[in-house]
């Protein structure tokens, strides 16, 4: 469908030729009533003709279209935004166009050469504007060109009065963009190459004749139009492109220590790494700008006082990440405990959006239910604790701004469904860390148990912003990774909607970040308001899938792996895409009112539904090994620390009956006091045994030798097969076995 102005009343100045004329001529064809401002004086600004704008409003009317001519200056911008109101009734969109040039070098730059083109280009298009500005807001409709120029962007010799006037509209446009948003008054500013009066005193004529009016005009064109959404953009336009500029800043360096004078040694130190521009940033508020500053402070703040020999905090010392992948991987955190009931169950129910309205969802926001269940992705409360009581902070080798830590993807695997009260235990273990140049990424792996017992496993990759650049790898075999969906349509999709209180509601479930309340908080980290949780937006997802490809059967779940893509606002729609590939599903979540994606390359793993759940497997009570690891249970509990000294391995054994696998099991007396792992194990053995259930347990009471057992094929080994040796520590004494 073409696009139409059919009611819009259009002011263009400097409309009696070049672009100007060009964008009068469109608006009418189009439907609009333009009203056509030119003075009708010369390049420089001298002399004054009503022939030009005549000119211009005969052609339209001989069209068809309604246009009057106006022959004020724009320093008079009430009478040209009254000459609309006269003959229109009202003023829909303003184009600021005219121009003059008085090109001289600097130093020739007379008084007068810079304060006429100050009055005709920055002044001028602030006269028009304000005096529309409220017919604008009142009728809640409005839309602004500013027109800036390449000589404003990147300097122009024998321009300085030009550009600075052209880098003045573009500074306009950028905060009426903002003060308008609410009003709908949107503002852009467009730096076109066209042929003109103007540009052909620094043109060659060929050129001149080639960059037509009617190549930048569409691009004018669209930005005022209604369905038009872009707001305090800058373009580049000419000869039938059209390109979107945008600011750009380096990572930049802090160059003082906290209680330290700063000094230019410092900043020539630094040099370099200040002006380096990889990886660069791209603020694009004010907002944004400050959040950096802010951080710096805090950063300064949590730095310990500088010790007796002041030297030693040279620049130098703040040059480096403070990243040392050596010491900080395999480091344990501090482990946590979580204690929780039914309250905490329901609470996050409805933080991720669950409603009575929903008769399948009173299984998790009801505890009298027959089938109360807790919801799969709850298994990320209990885990995030290592993160949110700042156990990061105790690990040797990260050294890390925590201003500056965003959550970029998450993993969660369930090994049987999640109570619906207890006591949880999780230690976490710092699996990896990668240097990403503009950043590092810390891994960070969480298992969780219950009673000792291995419940769930969570791999949680922060990015930490500006901590890279220490020389480590980027990619790790450890990290669960994303995956693409099938390129075809989604097989289902679900669109639900978060409620302006969905992030208050949320964060009763642990996470205290004020930026997703705290509206002033939200500000100072470039948001127009506090932002939703992502991993909020990771539940709903879960339970989307959940409920359309597992009848909200919480056993059927395994697995859910996301990458956070951009925030979303409470009281938005998200959108998730599904697509079904076996028993896996893949996700794609976005903001239905903007198409945002807000979660990538993700996916949920589901037990097939012939897959008996877990605590339904054989290994409840059909396996005679069962009882053999329950002893082993035991006497690791009374002797782990011992053990583990002894044996310092991981073993893992496949107990199979009827030629199945019926269970596993893994004995881990190399990590902390040792543990017996019931179910797949998130880490690696340093030995698998493969084995049925009647010859482990024969083995065990020493009626089967082990080393026969293996010849024969009976027993199977992979790994250090050495490491067999130590097993008879664990099991000795095979009576009480």
């Amino acid at each position: 469908m073409s696009l139409s102005f059919e009611g819009r009343v259009v002011l263009v100045t400097g409309a009696g030729g070049g672009l100007g004329r060009e964008y009068a001529l469109d608006f009418a064809k189009r439907g609009a009533s333009v009203v056509v401002n030119d003075l009708g004086a010369d390049t420089k600004g001298g002399g004054k003709s009503s022939a030009a704008a005549d000119k211009v409003v005969e052609e339209i009317k001989a069209k068809g279209g309604k246009a009057v001519a106006n022959y004020d200056s724009v320093e008079d911008g009430e009478k040209l935004i009254q000459a609309a109101l006269d003959s229109f009734g009202r003023i829909d969109i303003v184009v600021n166009n005219a121009g003059i040039l008085r090109d001289r070098s600097f130093p020739r730059t007379s008084d007068l050469d810079w304060d006429l083109i100050q009055r005709i280009h920055l002044r001028g298009s602030f006269l028009v504007t304000r005096a529309a500005w409220n017919h604008m807001k009142n009728q809640k409709f409005g839309r602004i060109i500013m027109t800036a120029s390449a000589a404003g962007i990147y300097g122009n010799f024998g321009q300085a009065n030009y550009s600075a006037a052209k880098l003045g509209m573009l500074g306009l446009a950028n905060t009426l963009a903002i003060e308008g948003r609410k009003y709908n008054i949107h503002c852009n500013t467009i730096a076109p190459v066209a042929g003109s009066r103007l540009t052909e005193t620094v043109m060659p004529p060929d050129l001149v004749a080639s960059l037509k009016p009617e190549y930048v005009s569409p691009l004018v064109l669209w930005l005022c139009h209604d369905q038009c959404q872009e707001n305090g953009g800058l373009f580049e336009v000419g000869a039938g492109w059209i390109g979107k500029l945008r600011w750009e800043r380096s990572r930049g360096r802090i160059v003082r220590q906290k209680n330290q004078p700063m000094n230019p040694e410092a900043v020539r130190d630094q040099w370099d790494k200040i002006c380096d521009f990889t990886d660069a940033t791209k603020p694009a508020s004010t907002g944004e700008s400050l959040q950096s500053m802010v951080s710096v402070l805090l950063q300064l703040e949590s730095q310990e006082t500088v010790g007796a020999n002041p030297t030693a905090a040279s620049a130098s010392a703040v040059s480096t990440s403070g990243i040392n992948p050596a010491q900080a991987i395999g480091q344990k955190l501090p482990p946590s405990t979580f204690n929780f009931n039914h309250i905490q169950c329901i609470l996050y129910a409805l933080g991720v959006g669950m409603s009575t309205k929903d008769p399948d969802h009173l299984r998790f926001l009801y505890e009298g239910h027959p089938d109360f269940s807790c919801l799969p992705t709850f298994g990320v409360i209990p885990s995030q604790a290592a993160m949110m009581d700042g156990g990061l902070s105790s690990v040797p080798g990260l050294n890390i701004d925590f201003t500056q830590v965003l959550h970029g993807e998450q993993y969660l695997e369930l090994y049987k469904p999640l109570p619906t009260s207890g006591e949880l235990t999780s230690q976490a273990t710092i699996a990896d860390v990668l240097d990403k140049g503009s950043g590092a990424v810390i891994i960070l792996d969480v298992n969780t148990y219950s009673r000792g017992e291995l419940v769930c496993f969570n791999q949680f990759s922060v990015f930490v912003v500006g901590a890279g650049g220490f020389g480590g790898k980027r990619t790790s075999e450890k990290a669960k990774a994303v995956l693409p969906p099938p390129q075809r349509a989604p097989d289902a999709v679900v669109i639900d909607s978060t409620t302006r209180d969905q992030a208050a509601l949320y964060r009763l479930s642990g996470d205290w970040n004020p930026l997703h309340i705290d509206p002033s908080f939200a500000a100072m980290g470039g948001f127009q308001a506090p932002i939703l949780h992502g991993l909020c937006s990771f539940g709903f997802a879960a339970r989307h899938v959940l409920k359309q490809f597992a009848a909200n059967d919480p056993s059927r779940f395994k697995s859910i792996k996301v990458r956070f893509v951009k925030p979303v606002l409470p009281g938005q729609s998200l959108q998730t895409e599904m697509w079904k590939e076996g028993n896996r599903i893949h996700i794609q979540s976005k903001v239905k009112e903007t198409d945002a994606v807000v979660l990538s390359g993700a996916y949920i793993d589901l037990h097939a539904t012939s897959e008996a759940s877990p605590e339904n497997l054989p290994q409840g009570g059909g396996l005679q090994s069962e009882l053999v690891f329950e002893e082993i249970r035991r006497r690791i509990k009374d002797l782990g620390s011992e053990l583990v000294k002894k044996v310092n391995a991981v073993f893992s054994w496949e107990i199979t009956k009827d030629g199945k696998n019926a269970a596993q099991w893994t004995i881990d007396l190399k990590n902390g006091g040792g543990a017996l792992h019931k179910g797949p194990y998130p880490g690696k053995a340093d030995l698998t045994f493969t084995v049925s259930d009647e010859n482990f347990v024969q083995m065990v009471q020493g009626k089967l030798n082990p080393q026969k057992a293996f010849f024969s094929g009976k027993l199977k080994a992979r790994g250090n097969i050495m490491l067999s040796q130590k097993l008879e520590v664990i099991l000795k004494d095979y009576a009480k076995l």
